[in-house]
């Protein structure tokens, strides 16, 4: 979780449902797309972006070949300093099979001025 105070932007709580660690501002956790607090806002844009947005599909290559593959996310600063590494999957395609990925990074303005910034 972060070091940010409980109400200052970037500051985290665990969702109830899954126990991913979401943003204390979020009304719908973005793991298990729970309702976390129902708000005349939640589930509209509201100030709310997705500032990215890669969509990617892998296909398994030669008959008889299987092809493995690592999911990771990583978060760097302004510095380029790595801020996390998440493993988010692994496995294996052969054959027919395939597998798409997307990755997504939703943004919410908060108000200036209230607390630190990460």
């Amino acid at each position: 979780m972060s070091t940010a105070r409980p109400g200052t932007p970037g500051a985290t709580r665990t969702c109830p449902h899954c126990k991913a660690t979401i943003l204390e501002s979020a009304s719908v956790c973005p793991a298990c797309r729970h309702h976390l607090r129902f708000e005349a806002s939640a589930g509209t844009e509201s100030g709310r972006a997705t500032a990215l947005l890669v969509e990617g599909r892998l296909q398994a290559g030669a008959a008889g070949e299987a092809l493995e593959y690592t999911m990771t996310v990583v978060i760097r600063n302004e510095r380029g300093e790595e801020v996390a590494r998440h493993v988010v999957g692994v496995g294996a395609i052969e054959g027919s099979q395939a597998r798409s990925f997307s990755v997504a990074v939703e943004t919410h303005a908060m108000p200036a001025g209230k607390g630190r910034r990460r």
